[in-house]
């Protein structure tokens, strides 16, 4: 309330204070308007008078021209100089001596002598504001000199603003005094009770049963107090064992169902939700909604309202019978209005095969896709006779489903990328166990050749799937400092013949003085072999695959730079198109798959991914068909301290 006050009184003061403001402009503009036109008629008589030097006549039409009106403050002349030789209420001493005081008039930069048009300006003195005429003084074609005149602003204005700012002011104060006022008048007439029924409350939740508040008010205030008096003798009067047992159990209860990983819904006979726990909430989309009393069928998701409604009432059929008395029914009727024809519900869901315990598993197309498990189960009584309700046990196993999905994605995979060679040296062996001696050498020796080939390229792959196993498992690398100097050195000899076979360009370009790296050599090695090796086979002969590596500093949340190593692998080869950047690091994709040209195991730069992982960093990707690719990624730098510590 004080922040609206605030903000409306502050709006409606601007308006005000606006409001007097357009009104003195206005009065400003008048005043300027009426001094333009007085300036141009007092120029126009005394104009021929000055030129005559006729001062007496110049004093009495100026004299009574000032009596006449309350609007003027001072009529000046002077001469072309500028020097005042007549003026009203003060004037030019007639005896001119060593000691008499030469008036002058400073005129406006922007006033023009041969204007036929006043100059007017306003200024602000001790007793007011005054707007200032000059009007340039010309007789037959001649310049005598400028008529300074001095206008008072209209009184009425000026008192009417002065009081209508001076009322806004004392609103706008006893508005605040008002507020303060009532801000007293609520600490000790509301907020006082209330605080006293805050802490009678408080002490009501920590046991203290024998509270009781003694404040003499009336009305709603008085009522509730008085209700919360009775409420303390009531509880007073409970067991204290019981209390603290009901207590417990219920703490207990409510904490179990509330912490646990798994959704926990329980529902009545009646489909009613009784209880409902926070990870049931988020699964099934109920976090904004008030679904305690409500029938789960109407709120649960379609795909497992459909499959759940039989099952549910089968649940409550196998002991629950409806019954006969019409009271009883009415009432039933009243509660929900699903439940005119649970009589045929029921006994169709008896048909059913479903049994406690039994798992359904539905996939939500809500706005995150996951897959749910549900396991429904009786709540019996304490002889466990008659159901009471429905326990409703909720699982989100989307991750395992993932997992299962990537598993046998994988093993398909791996199946497909092994029968190819296997297929391959199967055939060519049989070709020359059937048909050796019919061959001609040159035949027997390019079949020998091939299967030769499938082996290694059998051999990679089973070395690519066990590389990637072992580093998706849980093992641990030991990192320590690494010179990659070394690294990419070793790895340029290994791949230098084949560059030259291929007429490509193999180049470094290493920073000096490089310092070592926090690494593990024979991973990083394997990155450089995959990362190269993807590069000669990508870049047509004339190309250029470089290696690069230089110190950088990466921006960092702590108190100073991280330094760290970059390190490049730029090609000049097909480039990667965009839709394949997202894709490139899964395990068996291959950009050869869309350009139909080369032969891989797919499974490069997902080792690639992985080995990056375990140096705790990141593999980069950037690319353009027809262009080149780059991969870099950042290594920190070794520092013994660090490691030590």
């Amino acid at each position: 309330m004080a922040a609206a006050t605030l903000v409306v009184s502050l709006v409606m003061s601007g308006l005000t204070f606006w409001a007097v403001n357009t009104i003195q402009q206005d009065a400003r503009m008048n005043d300027n308007r009426f001094g333009s036109d007085l300036g141009l008629l007092l120029a126009g008589n005394a104009a021929p008078m000055v030129a005559e030097d006729d001062l007496s006549g110049l004093a009495r039409f100026s004299g009574r021209f000032f009596r006449s009106t309350s609007s003027v403050r001072y009529i000046m002349y002077a001469d072309a100089e500028g020097n005042i030789f007549f003026g009203i209420p003060y004037s030019q001493a007639e005896v001119q001596n060593s000691l008499t005081i030469q008036r002058h008039i400073e005129l406006p930069d922007n006033y023009a002598p041969d204007s036929d048009l006043p100059f007017i300006r306003q200024h602000t003195t001790p007793n007011g504001g005054v707007t200032d005429v000059f009007v340039p003084l010309h007789h037959d074609n001649k310049y005598l000199g400028v008529l300074a005149i001095g206008i008072n602003p209209n009184p009425t204005i000026v008192a009417s603003s002065n009081l209508t700012r001076d009322v806004t002011i004392s609103v706008f104060i006893t508005i605040w005094v008002m507020v303060i006022l009532g801000n007293v008048f609520n600490a000790l007439m509301i907020t006082k009770p209330i605080t006293e029924l805050l802490v009678g409350v408080r002490n009501i939740a920590a046991k203290n049963f024998k509270q009781r508040i003694d404040l003499p008010l009336r009305g709603e205030l008085g009522e509730l107090i008085a209700s919360f008096n009775f409420m303390a003798e009531r509880l007073e009067k409970y067991e204290e064992q019981n209390i603290e047992e009901l207590t417990a159990e219920k703490a207990k209860l409510e904490t179990l169902v509330a912490t646990i990983a798994d959704g926990a819904v329980l529902i009545d006979t009646n489909m009613r939700i009784i209880l409902v726990n926070p990870t049931a909430r988020r699964l099934f989309g109920w976090e904004n909604q008030d679904v305690i009393g409500e029938n789960v069928l109407h709120h649960l998701p379609t795909e497992l309202n459909v499959k759940l409604t039989k099952p549910l009432y089968q649940i409550v059929a196998r002991d629950h019978k409806p019954k006969q008395n019409n009271n009883n029914h009415a009432t039933a009727n009243s509660h929900h209005e699903d439940l005119n024809n649970s009589e045929n519900l029921l006994e169709a869901a008896s048909k059913d095969n479903f049994h406690p315990g039994d798992e359904f598993r539905v996939t939500l197309s809500q706005s995150t896709k996951h897959t749910i498990r549900i396991l429904l189960n009786q709540v019996l009584d304490r002889d466990r006779e008659t159901v009471k309700g429905i326990a409703m046990t909720v699982q989100d196993i989307t991750r395992e489903v993932e997992l299962n999905e990537a598993k046998s994605q994988f093993i398909s995979n791996v199946s497909h990328e092994l029968r190819t060679p296997l297929f391959n040296i199967k055939s060519f062996i049989e070709t020359l166990f059937e048909y050796g001696e019919d061959l001609t050498e040159v035949q027997r020796k390019e079949f020998l050749e091939t299967a030769n080939n499938e082996t290694d390229r059998l051999t990679r792959l089973v070395n690519d799937v066990l590389d990637l196993s072992r580093l998706e498992s849980s093992q641990t690398y030991h990192l320590h400092a690494v010179d990659l100097n070394q690294t990419i050195e070793q790895t340029l000899r290994t791949y230098q013949l084949n560059a030259k076979d291929k007429g490509i360009s193999l180049e470094k370009e290493i920073e000096s003085d490089l310092p070592p790296v926090m690494g593990h050599y024979d991973l990083l090695l394997q990155v450089f072999a995959n990362l190269v090796g993807n590069g000669l086979k990508f870049t047509q002969s004339g190309g250029t695959v470089t290696i690069r590596a230089y110190q950088v500093k990466s921006t960092s949340e702590l108190s100073s730079p991280v330094p760290l190593v970059r390190v490049e692998v730029k090609d000049t080869g097909i480039g990667i198109a965009p839709e394949d950047k997202e894709t490139i690091f899964e395990r068996f994709f291959r950009v050869e798959n869309r350009v139909h040209t080369l032969e891989g195991t797919g499974l490069g730069l997902s080792i690639v991914k992985s080995i990056i992982d375990k140096h705790n960093s990141r593999i980069y990707l950037e690319s353009e068909v027809g262009v080149g690719t780059t991969f870099w990624f950042e290594l920190p730098i070794y520092q013994e301290a660090t490691v030590n510590n």
